[in-house]
């Protein structure tokens, strides 16, 4: 089974760029898929990010597309989440899961980490 672990948060200023890492455990993990998701406060977690078992293809939310970039680095057994030009409504915590292979927007597992606060101010 894959465990994740979530860094990088921050509390940063509208419009700046934060990093976010998801590390994996498991030598298993070059199979998956893996996403990006976050909740806001009184808000359902919603997807974010996804990228493929090779980095070779990304999905993105409508809201994030041409800010985020999702990567990998599976020799690191590592997940990253590169967030530019960030809004206020970006506030929430981030987490990383495996990603549903046919909706490439849902996650697979259903135990999650703790996250990584993300707060942007205005």
């Amino acid at each position: 089974q894959v465990q994740l672990v979530e860094s990088g948060g921050g509390l940063v200023q509208a419009g700046g760029s934060l990093r976010l890492s998801c590390v994996a455990s498991g030598r298993t993990f070059s199979s998956y898929a893996m996403g990006w998701f976050r909740q806001a406060p009184g808000k359902e977690r919603e997807f974010v990010a996804s990228i493929n078992w090779s980095g070779g293809r990304t999905n993105y939310a409508d809201s994030v597309k041409g800010r985020f970039t999702i990567s990998r680095d599976n020799a690191k057994n590592t997940v990253y989440l590169q967030m530019s030009s960030l809004k206020p409504e970006d506030t929430a915590v981030y987490y990383c899961n495996v990603v549903n292979a046919i909706t490439w927007s849902t996650p697979a597992l259903t135990s999650w980490g703790q996250g990584t606060q993300v707060t942007v101010s205005s």
